[in-house]
């Protein structure tokens, strides 16, 4: 009777058919579909890299396995956590601030066309100024200090939040606008119920690139500014200094992980979310 009963139901109302059905569902097919591109870039990076590495096409190229040990090691060592912490600290902080700046500061240019003239093209070639021009100034003005290294976050990060915003803004349909303007939202209710939501998928994309903009300033502060406080870039210097490779592209590693980590895992489902409660597809979904 027993032996009837297994037959006869289905294979995923057998003991272990839940476990099968969370393995092979749909969220675990989306999990997948997304990381998989990445994963099969990673592994392809890694595998030329092995392959130069073991053909000695440069002769200063670690393997990919001397690297890990490295990373390992500077881990166990307490170099790499505490650096880690401290660097997505001050990041995390400096790009609040270069949001609560560069948000506001798109809508003035977008509002006013008289602040609009003369800072917008100033904000666009600041944009495109190096982070590397910038460390010598803050250091200049504040001293090797934390705020030097804050300060270059700010320059580097709240230009492209601004003209992110400005343009996303200017991108909204003015009959949108005049539609608000007619139901009753103008001033502060105009922008609050009408053009930020309609702008929020540029305004995303706008906090999106200011975060990797500040990221990258923040390890260029930190390596340059020969601050005595502890952080990735310091990580990087120390293997600089040793002169050897291995240690550099570990610190590399780290920092490169970390944006793709924020990337994929923040502000990556958050423009999705955006996209779809508009009826957008993301990129990742267009057909």
């Amino acid at each position: 009777m027993h032996a009837v009963d297994s037959a006869a139901r289905p294979a995923d109302a057998l003991p272990g058919g839940d476990v099968r059905r969370v393995l092979t569902g749909a969220p675990v097919r989306r999990v997948v579909a997304r990381t998989w591109p990445g994963c099969s870039a990673v592994l392809l990076v890694v595998g030329v890299w092995q392959l130069v590495h073991l053909l000695g096409l440069s002769p200063v190229l670690p393997a990919p396995a001397a690297v890990l040990r490295d990373l390992s090691d500077a881990w166990s060592a307490g170099a790499l956590g505490p650096g880690l912490l401290h660097s997505l600290g001050r990041c995390l902080a400096g790009f609040a601030a270069s949001a609560a700046v560069g948000v506001p500061l798109g809508l003035l240019l977008h509002r006013f066309g008289f602040i609009r003239g003369p800072l917008g093209p100033m904000l666009s070639a600041f944009q495109s100024l190096p982070a590397a021009v910038l460390v010598p100034i803050a250091v200049i003005c504040l001293g090797t200090s934390q705020a030097a290294v804050y300060l270059v976050v700010l320059l580097g990060a709240v230009p492209s939040v601004a003209t992110g915003v400005l343009t996303a803004l200017d991108q909204v349909p003015p009959l949108l606008v005049r539609a608000g303007r007619a139901m009753g939202a103008t001033g502060a209710a105009g922008v609050r119920h009408v053009l930020l939501p309609a702008a929020l998928p540029g305004v995303v994309a706008a906090l999106r690139q200011g975060w990797a903009f500040g990221w990258r300033a923040l390890m260029t502060a930190e390596l340059m500014a020969s601050t005595p406080l502890p952080g990735l870039g310091q990580v990087l210097d120390a293997g600089r200094r040793s002169g050897r490779l291995s240690p550099v592209l570990a610190a590399a590693l780290v920092i490169l992980a970390v944006g793709v980590v924020v990337e994929t895992g923040v502000f990556g489902p958050v423009q999705r979310r955006v996209l779809r409660a508009r009826g957008l597809p993301a990129a990742n979904e267009r057909p």
